[in-house]
């Protein structure tokens, strides 16, 4: 079955960088766009960043634009979300995503996820 594994969070301070992993398996991974959702306590889930199955092609969230960098390996089958510059409106749990149809930005587009990993960071 497939199965996408989230992992680097953790515990941060502000300004510093963290980068996140996500491992496909089950899936013909260069077939699929993939992106990084957020969710902090209480609030929606929410789009970070999403990149086409080339990697030619990326996409961000204005909140992230400049801070965060997506990439993928296709032969490793994971994606990659470098977050630089940390804020503590960054923290939440990151969840990787792969994409069926639809627009990049929004949730219903992406057919399977991950479990999340969470990131925190410092004030």
């Amino acid at each position: 079955q497939v199965q996408l594994v989230e992992s680097g969070g953790g515990l941060v301070q502000a300004g510093g960088s963290l980068r996140l992993s996500c491992a496909a398996s089950g899936l013909t991974f260069n077939n699929y766009g993939m992106g990084w959702f957020r969710q902090a306590p209480g609030k929606e889930r929410e789009f970070v960043g999403a990149i086409n199955w080339s990697g030619s092609s990326t996409y961000y969230a204005d909140s992230v634009k400049g801070r965060f960098t997506i990439s993928r390996d296709n032969a490793k089958k994971t994606v990659y979300l470098q977050m630089n510059s940390l804020k503590p409106e960054d923290t939440a749990v990151y969840y990787c995503a792969s994409k069926a149809l639809g627009d990049y930005y929004y949730t219903s587009s992406y057919n399977y996820w991950g479990q999340g990993t969470q990131v925190t960071v410092s004030s």
